[in-house]
Formats: structure tokens, sequence, C-alpha cells
């Protein structure tokens, strides 16, 4: 991936211009003439061009690109505007007013990456059926191979940091990220969080228990998706609460959702209910935990596949309280499960 260009013979703007990069963590290259502009025009991802260069470099005619921005000091007037259209450009963005737009488009350009990350959302379909374990199952297991992020969107469950051990770990949690305004950066998100090695989670505080906002869920997650291989999201069972609700923005944004099924009479019967309610159920699929009812009768009860089954696993608790996370072992019962959910969930999340 090329820098982006700045292209401006004011100094002051470009100094600015680098400050506000630097802000966005990526390095820019500068073009400090049109002549010199047009030469690496094409190359790019993002070219900002300076008011007092556009209207020069219009007048040599560059080719029509994506991601080009004319950027002025004050408010734009009509020549800005003019020049915009001569080279091209998506918006005209007058400084100091546009600071976090131009930051915005800069950190874009930071996180571009070969794909967006898949975002999980685990269900559980009775209580008690251990959604919140496999959701930690989950995030180790894909921290192997990349950056995975446990999200923890239920504030009266057990709470994705301590199943992890990562609760006495310093970063951010839900509390500080729903006071903060503005677009959040993929980057900035996995820097602030909890973490251990490859695996970061987004928790509460203790003794949080605040309803999550909508407007706070999209952002955090699309953040998320862009700083991380794989998001996991631990959602509450209740999936009856009003249009636009925060759990209606984690559900109309992940790519699979995961029941986990024990399989009793009661819970197979719970779950057939709480899959009833879910939106698009080709999304929807089952991880069947503990022995009982056969895993293709729980499936023909839900009308929804079953992904894998788990067996129940020895020293689970065990393996939480010392703060190892529910897989302790590569081989063990949820690691193994959570391997093949994983396999199979990324190419129906691709397919999809």
């Amino acid at each position: 991936m090329h820098a982006p260009l700045l292209a401006t013979a004011d100094p002051a703007l470009l100094d600015d211009l680098r400050r506000l990069a630097a802000a966005a963590g990526v390095d820019a290259e500068s073009a400090p003439d049109a002549v010199a502009a047009l030469r690496r025009w094409t190359g790019p991802p993002l070219v900002l061009v300076g008011a007092d260069l556009a209207g020069e470099l219009a007048h040599l005619g560059p080719a029509r690109r994506a991601g080009v921005h004319v950027v002025t000091w004050g408010t734009p007037g009509e020549p800005d505007y003019r020049a915009a259209v001569g080279v091209g450009a998506e918006s005209v963005l007058g400084l100091p007013q546009a600071e976090h737009r131009v930051t915005e488009v800069l950190s874009d350009v930071g996180e571009a990456g070969p794909a967006p990350g898949v975002v999980l959302g685990l269900l559980g379909g009775s209580g008690g059926a251990g959604a919140t374990t496999f959701a930690c199952a989950l995030g180790q297991v894909a921290a192997r191979t990349g950056r995975a992020l446990v999200v923890d969107a239920d504030p009266l469950g057990p709470g994705v940091d301590r199943v992890l051990g990562l609760d006495g770990c310093e970063g951010f949690r839900w509390d500080a990220l729903c006071r903060t305004t503005g677009r959040l950066g993929g980057r900035a998100l996995r820097e602030a969080l909890p973490r251990r090695g490859g695996l970061g989670v987004l928790g509460w505080y203790a003794g949080a228990s605040e309803p999550l906002q909508p407007g706070a869920v999209r952002e955090v997650l699309s953040a998320a998706r862009r700083g991380h291989d794989a998001v996991v999201v631990d959602l509450p069972r209740s999936v009856d609460g009003p249009p636009g609700s925060a759990t209606d923005e984690v559900l109309a944004r992940c790519d699979q959702v995961v029941v986990v099924v024990r399989p009793t009479v009661a819970g197979v019967s719970s779950a057939a209910r709480l899959c009833a309610r879910l939106p698009d159920r080709d999304r929807v699929r089952l991880v069947v935990r503990g022995r009982g009812v056969p895993p293709a009768e729980v499936a023909g009860v839900c009308g929804v596949p079953v992904v894998a089954t788990v067996a129940d696993q020895r020293g689970l608790h065990e393996s939480i309280d010392l703060g190892l996370g529910p897989v302790r072992s590569p081989r063990c019962h949820l690691g193994r499960a959570a391997e093949t959910v994983l396999a199979r969930i990324a190419v129906l999340g691709v397919a999809a």
C-alpha cells in the first residue's frame, strides 16, 4: 500500500496535514507543486490537494480516480468547489473545522487490509447453556492465527474478561467507550482494550450494568471489524427488545449467529423458541453442548443446522478460576469444537 499524498505548496497547510496524518497513525508523502502531484497521481490510495494547487492541477487534467479531497483554510468558497470539480474531488474540507473528517479519511488508509474481520454472535439457547464460555473459547482459538476480540454485550452476564482471566488488565471498558464521540479507529480500539497476545476483550467495569447505546455498539463493532480478524460477541439471551435496540444493532452486523444448546427436552424447546425470533435464520447455526437429544433431532426441532457438538469438559471451572480461560489445552473438547466452528463459519461468512 502506497502512502497518501499531500499536494500543497503552503508550508502551514502541509504541517497541519502531516500532524493529522501522524494522529491517524499513517506516513504521508508530499508534492510541492501541481506537476509533481500529477506525476504521482494514480499511485496513492488517498490524495489531499491543497486549495492553493487545486486550480493549477485542474488545468493539467488529472485522470479521474477515487480518494481525492481538496483541503483549504476556513470555510470553502466557490473557487474551491470549482477546482474540486476540476480534479474530481469527493469533497472540499475546510480546516480547522473539518480536522475530524481529514483524520477519518487518513485513518481509513492506515487500516486498509485484505478483508474486514468476521463478526460472530453467541447466544445461549437456554439458561446455563454456556454461550459465554463458548464465546471465550472461540476467541482463544481465533487468537492463535490472528487478532481476535471477544465483546461482552451482556451487562448482567458473568463477564468475558473474568472468564478469560483478563479482568485485572488495564484498558477501556464499555463504560468509557460509551462516553466517547466520533469515529473509532480499528487500530486505536485494538490498542485501547485489555488483551493478552492476539486476544482482546471488551467488557464492563465491576458493578456496571448500564444498558448499551445502539450508536456506541454500531461504532465499536465497525472499528472492531476493521482492527481484528475475528470478533466474537456474547449476547444477552433476550432478543425481544424494541426495534433499533443495541441487540438489534449487533444481530444486524453479525456474519453468523451461533446458538449454544443443551440437548435436554427443556433446553431444545427453549432454543427453538429463541431461533424462531431471530431475523435471517440462514445466518444462524447451532452448537450442541453435552449429551442427550441427538444433534439431528435438535436441528429438526429448531429448524437450524448444527455446526458442531462439544462434550462436557473436565476441569473447566478450575481452568477459568486459574485465569487460563476455557481452552487450557489445544486438544480439549472446547478447543476442538471452536476450531470446527471457526473453520465452517469463516466459509459461511464469506459466502453470505
